[in-house]
Parts: C-alpha cells; sequence; structure tokens
C-alpha cells in the first residue's frame, strides 16, 4: 500500500512539476534575468533552464508525497473529484499565506533576518495547515474558532522585515514577478492535488 501511494505521489507531482518548469521558465525567468541586471549579473542558458525543470519536478514530487502522507495520517479521502480542492489549500497554506508576510522576492531586493524570516515562513505554513485541517476535519465551533486564530495568528506577529527599502529594483518589476509567482504557484498546486488524487484512485486502491 505504501508502495502504490509513494508511486502514486512521484507521478503526480513529477508531471506537476515539469508543468510549473514550463511555466517558470515562460513567466518567471524573464523578471529575474531583468533584476540580475541591475546587479550586472544577468544571466540566462540551457543550465538554468534544465536546472529549472528538475527542481520544479523535484519540489512537485515532495510536496505530492507530503499530501498523500496527510491524507493518509487523517483518513481523508484523494480522489480526482476532490483533488483540486487539495490543492488549493496546499497553495493557501505553503504559497499564499506565507506571501501575504514574506511576498516573492528578485534578486537585489532588500530583505529581513533570513533566519527568522525561515522560522516565521515555517511555522505560518504549520498554523495555516492546521487551521485548514480544522475547519476540514471538524464541524464544532471551538474547531472553528481555534482554526482563524491559528490561520491569523502568524499575521499578527507579522514577518520580519529587512533593516532598509532601498533597492535597485523597479517597483514594477518587483510587483509583476510577486504576482506571476503566486499565480504560478496557484496553478502549481492545483495540478499536484488533480494529478494526485487521479493517481491515488488508479495505483493506491
Amino acid at each position: 500500500m505504501i508502495g502504490k501511494v509513494l508511486l502514486a505521489a512521484l507521478l503526480a507531482g513529477i508531471a506537476a512539476g515539469l508543468v510549473m518548469g514550463a511555466i517558470q521558465h515562460v513567466r518567471l525567468t524573464p523578471l529575474i534575468v531583468a533584476a540580475e541586471v541591475f546587479e550586472g549579473a544577468a544571466r540566462d542558458n540551457a543550465m538554468r533552464t534544465l536546472s529549472t525543470y528538475v527542481t520544479s519536478a523535484m519540489a512537485g514530487a515532495a510536496f505530492a508525497a507530503i499530501m498523500a502522507g496527510l491524507s493518509l495520517l487523517t483518513g481523508l479521502a484523494m480522489t480526482r473529484a476532490n483533488g483540486v480542492i487539495w490543492g488549493l489549500c496546499g497553495f493557501l497554506a505553503v504559497t499564499l499565506a506565507p506571501a501575504a508576510g514574506l511576498p516573492p522576492e528578485l534578486p537585489g531586493m532588500p530583505v529581513g533576518d533570513l533566519r527568522a524570516s525561515q522560522i516565521w515562513w515555517a511555522g505560518t505554513i504549520v498554523a495555516t495547515g492546521f487551521g485548514i485541517y480544522l475547519i476540514a476535519a471538524r464541524a464544532e465551533l471551538w474547531a472553528v474558532a481555534a482554526a482563524v486564530i491559528l490561520i491569523a495568528l502568524p499575521h499578527v506577529i507579522g514577518a520580519p522585515t529587512a533593516s532598509s527599502q532601498v533597492s535597485a529594483v523597479a517597483p514594477g518589476l518587483a510587483a509583476a514577478f510577486a504576482a506571476n509567482a503566486i499565480a504560478a504557484g496557484a496553478v502549481f498546486w492545483c495540478l499536484i492535488g488533480l494529478f494526485l488524487g487521479i493517481s491515488m484512485e488508479r495505483f493506491a486502491k
């Protein structure tokens, strides 16, 4: 059973990752290259393209495996009918909620303390994910209230901010990158959920 679930996750995640690699290559890489011009380090070559696809496929496989594991642990089945909903939940927890405090950043943009940012980012994912689980699995009023508190808490605390906001990167370029990265993340997670739901039905019965 575990082997079949792992196979389903790998197939689904890699497929979604390859699509994400194409999206990154078309929509995000040009913006990154444009930002690198401000640092005098612009570069775009075949190796970068290959690494984009490989990294996206690996990330997709990892996220799909985590999602499949959560399905088994919680007893909430994944199917082709609800796979996109699972994907949207993953997008909310891993992409959108952290981006509310730490938007996707281009090279050359000011950033806060790295360790503090990583802690806030991870804590936001865990809190948001658990909040979503409470809403999905429990109907009691206390569960909904706890979910709201969990989802809101990281944003009440606030993400670490950079000591200086001075940046050579044009504001419009930064905004375009953040918007495109978040939109790409939505597609990525919906595809993971959809493909995993289909794979789980086919391989993990």
